[in-house]
C-alpha cells in the first residue's frame, strides 16, 4: 500500500459509535416523552428493524421520512406498545435532533486518526443525513482530521453506487488506485468501493459477513498495520 496518499472513512458503525448513541438519545426521549417501555427491550427490537430499513432506503425503496416513521412504528408494533402517529412523528424529529449531541466514538478511532493524519489525507463518505452528519463530525470534534466530507444526500444517491465514489474521488482530486475505503458495511463499504477500483478495509463484527478477497479488521487499531 506505498502508492496510497488518501483515505476514506465511512462514518456511523466505522468511527461514530452509533449505537452507543443512539441507546443514549433514545434513553432522553423516553425520559421526556414518558414513555412505559423497557429502553433495552425496545433497542434489541429496534436495531434489526432499523438496518432493514436503512437498506430499503440506501436501495431508494423508500424516502427518508417513510425510514424515520417507519422504523419506529415497526417497532412499537412488533413490541404491542401502542403509540399514537403524532407521537412517533414528534419522537421521529426529536431523535434526529438529540442524535448528533453525543459524540462517543469507537474505541481507538482518535488514535488512529492522529496516526493517518500524518501520513495521509482523510476524507468521509457516508450515506447518513447531510444535516445530521456534520452535527455529528463537530460535536465529537473529529471534523477537523477530514479534507473532504461527501454525503450521499449531497450526491444524489447512496454507497454502494459509483457515482458516490467517483465524485469523492474527484471532490478530494485523487485517483482510486490511490485511495483506500474503510467501513463495516459489506454491501456498501468494500462491494462499492471495490466496483470503482478502490482497495476496502473491512471494519468487521460477529454479526457482519467477511469477504476474503479483502483486508479484514475487528477494531480500527488494528488498520495500523496495514498502514
Amino acid at each position: 500500500m506505498t502508492e496510497i496518499t488518501d483515505i476514506f472513512f465511512d462514518l456511523d458503525h466505522t468511527l461514530w459509535d452509533f449505537d452507543k448513541n443512539s441507546a443514549l438519545s433514545f434513553k432522553k426521549i423516553f425520559k421526556e416523552k414518558q414513555l412505559k417501555l423497557d429502553l433495552d427491550e425496545f433497542l434489541k427490537v429496534y436495531e434489526p428493524i432499523n438496518l432493514e430499513y436503512w437498506r430499503l432506503y440506501r436501495d431508494d425503496k423508500i424516502a427518508k421520512e417513510e425510514l424515520r416513521y417507519k422504523r419506529l412504528k415497526t417497532t412499537f408494533d412488533k413490541l404491542n406498545y401502542e403509540v399514537e402517529d403524532e407521537l412517533i412523528n414528534q419522537i421521529a424529529e426529536d431523535y434526529i435532533n438529540y442524535l448528533p449531541l453525543f459524540n462517543h466514538l469507537l474505541d481507538g478511532a482518535i488514535d488512529l486518526l492522529e496516526y493517518l493524519k500524518e501520513k495521509y489525507k482523510l476524507h468521509i463518505i457516508t450515506n447518513g443525513f447531510e444535516e445530521v452528519q456534520k452535527l455529528k463530525l463537530e460535536k465529537s470534534q473529529i471534523h477537523s482530521y477530514f479534507d473532504v466530507v461527501v454525503t450521499s444526500e449531497s450526491v444524489g444517491v447512496k454507497k454502494p453506487n459509483p457515482r458516490v465514489f467517483e465524485f469523492a474521488l474527484n471532490k478530494a482530486n485523487v485517483t482510486a488506485n490511490k485511495a483506500i475505503m474503510i467501513g463495516d458495511s459489506l454491501e456498501a463499504d468494500v462491494l462499492g468501493a471495490l466496483a470503482v477500483g478502490i482497495t476496502p478495509i473491512h471494519l468487521f463484527n460477529s454479526m457482519c459477513n467477511v469477504d476474503e478477497r479483502v483486508t479484514s479488521v475487528q477494531s480500527l487499531l488494528e488498520i495500523k498495520q496495514y498502514l
